[in-house]
C-alpha cells in the first residue's frame, strides 16, 4: 500500500518554524546569550505560566539574570544575609529604580554633596516634582549627616568612592545613622567595585553599580545592577518591569564576561594608581593630587580600615585627580598635552583616560573636592612608568609655558 506523500509546508511557514538547535553535549564554560524576548510555555493555555502582564518571558532573560546573580555573588561573598540582584539598562536606570521603589511623595533623602551629577539631577530635577525632598551634605562630618536626617528620611545615599575628590564614605558610621533613623542605606560602589570594598558587609541595605565602567571593563557595553536582600530586590524588580528598564542580553553577556577578569584588572589598576599618584604629586607644576592611597588624603585612614588589601597593599581605587597650578586653563592644557592617555570622560576601561572635571558638569561650589583646574585620570592597564612619563612631559610643558 502506497503511503500518501507528506505535505510540504509553505515557504513562509518553513522560515517561521526553523529547526530548533540541539542542546550542547556538555555544560558550556562560556555563558550562552539568549537573544529571545519570547519563550514557548509548557503550561496549560490560560494558566499562570502563560498569561499576565508580568509573564517572565516578557520581562526576564536568562543571560541578564545570570549577570545580576554573578554581581550578587561577588558583593555578597561575606554578607550576613542572602543576596539577590536585578540588572538594568544603565547605572542611572538602576539608581532611578531604587529611588522610585522606596520613596513616596513627602519622603526625604540624605545624599553626599559629592554625589554623581546624574544622581543629583535625578533627585533634584525629577523626583522633586513628585514631592521628594533632599539634603546634600558633606559626608566627611557624620554629625552633619545625622543633623540632616528627618522623620521623613527614607534613604541615606552614599558613594563608596566619590570623584573627583576621591571622598571615602564611612559606610559603618552611615549604617548606624540609617538604622537609628529607620532608613535604608543605599551605596553606589561603582568606583570601588567588590574588589576594593563590599558595602553589604558593613551594613548597607542595597549596593548600586554603573556596570558600564569597571564591571564591564572594556568600554563596549552599558548597564547597571542593584544587589541586596531578596525581599528588597523583589520590590525593585516590579519597578524595573513597570519602567521598562531591561538590560539587553548582549550587554549582559559582555558585562558578565567582564566579571571574570574583574579582580585581575582592578588589582592592577589600583597598584598602578598608587605609583602614579605618588609620582605625580612630586611634580612642581602640581598643586594637589586627590587619591585616598596618599597619606595626606582626608580619607586615607578610613580607606585603610574599610578597603580590601592583598600582597600589593590596600586597594584604594583606580581614579586619581590631578590639579595643576594655574586654574582652569592649566587643567585644559594638561589634558590636551597628553599623548598616551586618552581624552574621555568614562572610567574603568583597559586604557587610561583623562578628563577636566569641569566638563563633567560638577556643580560649582558644591563639590567639596572640586577645582576648576582638576583633571581626573581613570587608570587603565598600561605600565605605570609609561603613564608617568606621559603626564610628566605634559606637566613640564605647563612649567615651560609659564616662564
Amino acid at each position: 500500500m502506497n503511503r500518501p506523500a507528506r505535505r510540504q509546508r509553505g515557504e513562509n511557514t518553513r522560515s517561521a518554524h526553523l529547526p530548533a538547535p540541539a542542546g550542547p553535549p556538555g555544560s558550556p564554560l562560556g555563558l550562552p546569550v539568549w537573544r529571545s524576548s519570547a519563550w514557548s510555555r509548557t503550561g496549560p493555555p490560560g494558566g499562570p505560566e502563560t498569561t499576565g502582564e508580568d509573564a517572565a518571558d516578557r520581562v526576564d532573560n536568562p543571560t541578564t539574570a545570570a549577570f545580576a546573580a554573578a554581581v550578587a555573588s561577588l558583593e555578597g561573598a561575606a554578607a550576613p544575609e542572602d543576596v539577590a540582584g536585578q540588572a538594568f539598562a544603565s547605572g542611572t536606570a538602576a539608581v532611578n529604580a531604587v529611588l522610585m521603589t522606596f520613596l513616596r511623595s513627602g519622603a526625604h533623602v540624605v545624599a553626599p554633596v559629592q554625589v554623581h551629577d546624574r544622581t543629583h539631577s535625578l533627585i533634584t530635577n525629577v523626583l522633586s516634582r513628585f514631592g521628594v525632598s533632599a539634603d546634600f551634605v558633606d559626608y566627611a562630618d557624620l554629625g552633619r549627616v545625622g543633623a540632616a536626617v528627618r522623620r521623613s528620611t527614607k534613604i541615606i545615599y552614599a558613594e563608596t568612592l566619590s570623584t573627583p575628590s576621591a571622598a571615602v564614605a564611612d559606610v559603618r558610621g552611615l549604617y548606624r545613622i540609617a538604622r537609628s533613623a529607620g532608613a535604608l542605606l543605599v551605596v553606589d560602589s561603582t568606583f570601588a567595585t567588590p574588589v576594593v570594598c563590599r558595602p553589604l558587609e558593613h551594613g548597607a541595605d542595597l549596593v548600586v553599580h554603573s556596570a558600564t565602567t569597571y564591571l564591564g571593563g572594556h568600554d563596549d557595553c552599558t548597564g547597571g545592577v542593584v544587589v541586596g536582600r531578596p525581599d528588597l530586590i523583589a520590590r525593585l524588580r516590579r519597578v524595573r518591569v513597570d519602567t521598562g528598564a531591561e538590560l539587553s542580553p548582549d550587554d549582559a553577556f559582555l558585562l558578565r564576561r567582564g566579571l571574570e577578569t574583574l579582580p585581575l584588572r582592578v588589582r592592577r589598576m589600583c597598584s598602578t594608581a598608587m605609583v602614579f599618584a605618588a609620582a605625580v604629586a612630586k611634580h612642581p607644576a602640581v598643586r594637589r593630587v586627590d587619591y585616598p592611597g596618599l597619606p595626606g588624603h582626608p580619607g586615607h585612614r578610613l580607606a585603610r580600615h574599610l578597603f580590601d588589601s592583598g600582597p600589593e597593599g590596600t586597594r584604594y581605587g583606580a581614579c586619581v585627580t590631578v590639579t595643576p597650578h594655574g586654574g582652569h586653563d592649566a587643567g585644559v592644557r594638561l589634558a590636551g598635552a597628553l599623548r598616551l592617555v586618552s581624552p574621555a570622560s568614562s572610567a574603568g576601561g583597559t586604557r587610561t583616560k583623562a578628563v577636566c572635571t569641569a566638563s563633567l558638569g560638577r556643580r560649582s561650589g558644591e563639590d567639596a573636592g572640586g577645582d576648576a583646574g582638576a583633571v581626573r585620570f581613570s587608570i587603565g592597564l598600561e605600565d605605570a612608568e609609561d603613564l608617568i612619563v606621559d603626564v610628566t612631559r605634559a606637566l613640564d610643558s605647563l612649567l615651560a609655558s609659564g616662564r
